[in-house]
């Protein structure tokens, strides 16, 4: 028995190329425990060279997005004034006072978010998915709400006071920071609700997401739910020994500009004005940055480049997201009920469909860009709107297939309902080839917003890198490299890094790719 303990342990755990014969199969020794689809998909999506160089710099791009506020920000963490009589006054923080509450919700999902997701061991991995989910969506879903609603009642109270006057009852009492909690917790009933009925998680894990979301809406919403006007007069007054300040490590916010707000090129300091810079590019001086300086230059406004790259990180992640999130939602809906129903229902919806593609989605962009509000959240309805064509095809072509399946006839035969058989049976069995090609449609909407942008028909007061590639060129035709260079870069290494991750993806999932392999 002692001869034999040795020998059987080993066989339990045979190395990788280990050979067992097939009674110790039998016996279950030397079985390795299989792996679900996804987790077998994703090894060999990492094991690409390709995918792990996209893992890498979409990890850095959304590690831009999400904490930008406060690595590059021209308002100080720390600042004080020197009072009159010469005393110091008390520290402030005009970096937490000037953060809208977009801000705050995305440096909250940066530390919690990662935390909640390695920590809540108590709860499945599932569960713990659904509790983020539905966390963000219903987050970004009240705020966006309750910043309309919040808006509308401050141009009530500023702009129309004559009818304020006429309705003392409604509006005399009901100021604004009053009502800024009370609009924010009734907004916040309308995400928790929707979470409840749409998201396909636990009922554990949605409710306690959509709690969590409604006191966040409630504290974000009342607290920074505007961003107050930006001025940026910490680095004068700190020059002038009236302050001391404490900057982040690019203290440029991507709106502030210079004094000059002239085109300056690289690791140029910025109190330089044009006849020093003259003076620099000619040789007759030499470069002295101080502390703080330009380190990709500014564009033709004297806005810092840096800034700029970092908070545009933002909009190509949320927008390529949001906007492939809303395509994929429209595409799944239509193809579903295309390939279910076929017939008639097939022939009108797919007529619908070929119509969507056959139009310019670049000139239809343009037209409905010049035509409606230029904001972020606009852009991104418009371009899930035009591109969710491919979805509806990939799912119809599923849907055709399994219609005629045992499990689909099963339960059509208990009875279950329409949205039951199709969202929770047959989805999930024929996503696999949606999921793939919305890896693809990310790297669109990125470029589509790109071009509105250089086009000068994308969202106002954001940053982006298509705005920054108009001022590679100024107005007497020279060629500004630095405007070219780095912004061109990202959206390049971005749109590649994507398409290398759909490219991957699509590898690992083929059925005869994975034959092969086996």
């Amino acid at each position: 028995m002692t001869s034999e303990g040795p020998q059987i342990k080993a066989m339990q755990a045979p190395g990788p190329m280990a050979t067992v014969t097939g009674v110790q199969l039998m016996q279950g020794l030397g079985v390795q425990p299989a792996k679900g689809f996804w987790a077998d998909a994703w090894d060999h999506v990492a094991k690409r060279g390709g995918a792990r160089f996209a893992i890498v710099w979409l990890g850095i791009v959304l590690f831009f997005a999400l904490f930008s506020p406060i690595i590059a920000n021209g308002h100080p963490i720390l600042y004080r004034v020197k009072m009159p009589t010469g005393e110091w006054g008390g520290w402030t923080s005009p970096i937490l006072e000037n953060m809208s509450s977009v801000d705050v919700l995305l440096l909250l999902i940066g530390f919690a978010g990662g935390a909640w997701m390695f920590l809540a061991k108590r709860l499945s991995r599932s569960e713990r998915l659904g509790v983020l989910t539905g966390f963000l969506l219903a987050c970004g879903a009240g705020l966006i709400a309750g910043s309309f609603v919040l808006r509308f009642i401050a141009d009530m109270g500023g702009t129309k006071r004559e009818m304020i006057e006429s309705r003392p009852l409604m509006w005399g009492r009901l100021t604004l920071n009053a009502a800024r909690p009370l609009v924010m917790l009734g907004v916040a009933l309308i995400p928790a609700i929707v979470l409840g009925l749409v998201l396909p998680f636990r009922r554990k894990g949605k409710f306690l997401g959509a709690v969590l979301a409604a006191v966040v809406i409630v504290l974000l919403g009342s607290v920074w739910w505007r961003k107050p006007l930006q001025t940026f007069p910490y680095q004068a007054a700190v020059e002038s020994r009236r302050a001391e300040a404490v900057f982040t490590l690019v203290p440029f916010s991507p709106n502030q500009r210079s004094i000059s707000a002239d085109l300056l090129p690289p690791l140029t300091s910025s109190d330089m004005t044009q006849a020093s810079l003259d003076e620099l590019n000619s040789g007759r001086a030499v470069r002295t940055p101080g502390r703080s300086v330009y380190w990709l230059g500014t564009d033709s406004f004297g806005q810092d480049v840096v800034s700029q790259l970092m908070h545009a990180c933002r909009v190509a992640i949320s927008l390529g997201l949001v906007s492939t999130g809303i395509a994929v939602a429209i595409g799944v809906t239509i193809g579903a009920l295309m390939g279910y129903f076929g017939g008639w229902v097939d022939m009108v919806l797919l007529r619908v469909v070929e119509a969507f593609m056959a139009m310019p989605v670049l000139f239809l962009l343009i037209i409905a860009a010049a035509v409606l509000p230029r904001n972020l959240y606009v852009t991104m309805a418009l371009i899930g709107c035009v591109t969710w064509t491919g979805a509806a095809r990939f799912i119809r072509a599923e849907f055709m297939r399994l219609r005629h399946q045992d499990f689909v006839q099963a339960a059509q035969a208990l009875g279950l309902p329409l949205r039951s058989i199709l969202f929770k049976h047959m989805l999930p069995n024929g996503v696999t080839p949606v999921l793939v090609d919305a890896s693809f449609g990310i790297a669109v909407a990125i470029s589509a917003e790109v071009t509105l942008s250089f086009l000068g028909l994308g969202p106002e007061e954001q940053s982006s890198w298509g705005r920054l590639l108009t001022d590679t060129t100024n107005n007497v035709g020279a060629f500004m490299w630095w405007l070219g260079v780095f912004p061109g870069a990202a959206i390049f290494l971005t749109v590649l890094s994507y398409n290398l991750m759909g490219e991957a993806l699509r590898d690992a999932i083929d059925p005869k790719l994975k034959k092969a392999r086996v």
